[in-house]
C-alpha cells in the first residue's frame, strides 16, 4: 500500500470515528424525557448494585453540568456551579431499586434468595426475573410447591419468600455455577418499559428512576440560576437512605429536595384518608412522613412556586416510609429539606404505572423552585 493511500484511509477512519462520536453525543443531548426514563428503567440497579444506572446517569448528566464525579459509596454527583455566595441546592433521586439477592444454590440447582427493600411476598410467586451474573443476565422464574399438591392450610396462606426459589433451568448446583450464578448475585424483575397510551407509561423501577429522569430534565431546562446545584443519584435508598446520608454530609448543601414517587391511592380498595394522592392531579408535596417533617420555609416556597406558576399540586401527610430528604435534613448542622413526588401506582412491585403529565409538572415545579430559592434562603 502506498503512503498516500495509507494516509487517506487513516484520515477517513479518524473522520468516521469523530462523526460517530458526535452523532452519539447529539443523540444523547436531544433524548426526550420518555427515552431517558425508558433507558433508566430497563437496566439493573438492585440496591447496592447500582453500577449500570450510575453509568447512564453520569452520561446523561454530563452535558448539563460543569463536573460529574462519584463519591466513595457510589453516589454520582453532577455539579452546576452558581454564584459564589448563592445557596447550594442538593437534588436527590435514588438510583437503586427493590430486588433480590442470591443467598444459596441448592444441590438441585435452585436459587434461594433474600429480599432487598420492601417487597410484599404476595407479588413474588411466578414472577419472571433476571439474575445479573458476571457472564451476563440469566432468565429465571420464581417458583414454589404447586398448589395442586399443597395441603388445604398451605393453599390458604401466603407463601413466604423463604419458601420460594428461583429456577434458572439448571440441573444441579454445578450447572448453575457454570451458567454464571454466584452467591450474592443481584436479581431484578424481568419487566420492560412500555408506553401504553399518550400519557401513561409502565415499567420497572420507577421508584426511583422516574426521579432520576426528572432530575436530568430539570438540569436540561435550568437555563440560568444563581444557585449552585448538586444533582445526586443516590445509592441504597431502599435499605435506609444510605447514599443520601453520606453525599449530603460531603456536599453540605443549604437546601435539599428529594425527587421521588409516592402512592397513587386512586385504585379500588384504598381509602382516601390512607392515600389521598391521585394519578394525573399533579406533584405531591410532602408535609410529613416517617423520616421528615418538611421545613416550613421549604413547604411555603414550594406551594407558592406552584401557585405562581399555575402548576397543579397535591399535599400529603403521614405516609409510612420516607425519602432521601429525611437523611439530607440531618446532615451536619441540618439542611432545610422537602420532597416532590410523582403519584405512581403499584410502587414496590415488579411493574409500576405513572402519568407523563405528572412527571412534566414535577419537572416544572422543580425548575421554578430552584429559581426561587435565592429569594428565600
Amino acid at each position: 500500500m502506498s503512503f498516500f493511500l495509507w494516509t487517506v484511509r487513516t484520515y477517513r477512519n479518524c473522520l468516521i470515528r469523530i462523526v460517530t462520536t458526535l452523532n452519539v453525543l447529539l443523540e444523547e443531548l436531544f433524548m426526550t424525557f420518555v427515552e431517558i426514563l425508558e433507558k433508566l428503567s430497563n437496566v439493573c440497579g438492585v440496591t447496592g448494585r447500582e453500577d449500570e444506572v450510575r453509568e447512564l446517569m453520569s452520561k446523561f448528566l454530563k452535558p448539563y453540568v460543569d463536573e460529574v464525579k462519584e463519591d466513595n459509596l457510589g453516589n454520582v454527583i453532577g455539579i452546576r456551579e452558581g454564584k459564589k455566595n448563592a445557596p447550594k441546592v442538593m437534588l436527590a433521586g435514588h438510583m437503586d431499586e427493590i430486588g433480590l439477592l442470591v443467598k444459596t444454590i441448592s444441590k438441585e440447582g435452585f436459587l434461594q434468595f433474600m429480599k432487598l427493600g420492601g417487597i410484599d411476598d404476595r407479588v413474588l410467586l411466578a414472577q419472571k426475573v433476571m439474575v445479573c451474573t458476571e457472564k451476563g443476565p440469566l432468565h429465571g422464574i420464581v417458583g414454589s410447591k404447586p398448589p395442586h399438591i399443597q395441603k388445604e392450610d398451605e393453599r390458604k396462606r401466603i407463601t413466604p419468600y423463604d419458601e420460594l426459589f428461583i429456577d434458572v433451568g439448571a440441573g444441579n448446583a454445578e450447572e448453575a455455577k457454570r451458567m454464571g450464578v454466584r452467591i450474592g448475585d443481584p436479581v431484578e424483575f424481568d419487566v420492560k418499559f412500555a408506553k401504553i397510551s399518550k400519557n401513561i407509561v409502565i415499567g420497572k423501577a420507577f421508584d426511583d428512576r422516574a426521579g432520576c429522569a426528572i432530575m436530568i430534565e430539570t438540569l436540561k431546562r435550568l437555563e440560568k440560576t444563581d444557585c449552585t446545584v448538586y444533582a445526586v443519584g443516590t445509592v441504597q435508598e431502599e435499605v435506609g437512605c444510605r447514599g443520601a446520608t453520606t453525599s449530603a454530609y460531603g456536599l453540605c448543601p443549604d437546601v435539599g429536595i428529594a425527587l421521588d414517587v409516592t402512592i397513587a391511592g386512586d385504585t379500588p380498595g384504598i381509602k382516601e384518608v390512607d392515600a389521598p394522592v391521585k394519578l394525573g392531579k399533579g406533584p405531591s408535596i410532602s408535609i410529613a412522613d416517617s423520616l421528615l417533617i418538611t421545613h416550613p420555609k421549604i413547604l411555603r416556597m414550594l406551594i407558592e412556586t406552584a401557585e405562581e406558576n399555575k402548576i397543579p399540586y397535591q399535599l400529603e401527610v403521614g405516609l409510612p416510609g420516607g425519602t432521601d430528604a429525611g437523611r439530607i435534613s440531618l446532615a451536619r448542622e441540618g439542611v432545610p429539606s422537602g420532597t416532590l413526588s410523582i403519584p405512581t401506582r403499584y410502587i414496590h412491585s415488579p411493574t409500576s404505572l405513572m402519568s407523563l403529565a405528572d412527571a412534566e409538572n414535577v419537572t416544572r415545579l422543580t425548575v421554578a423552585a430552584i429559581q426561587k430559592i435565592p429569594k428565600h434562603f
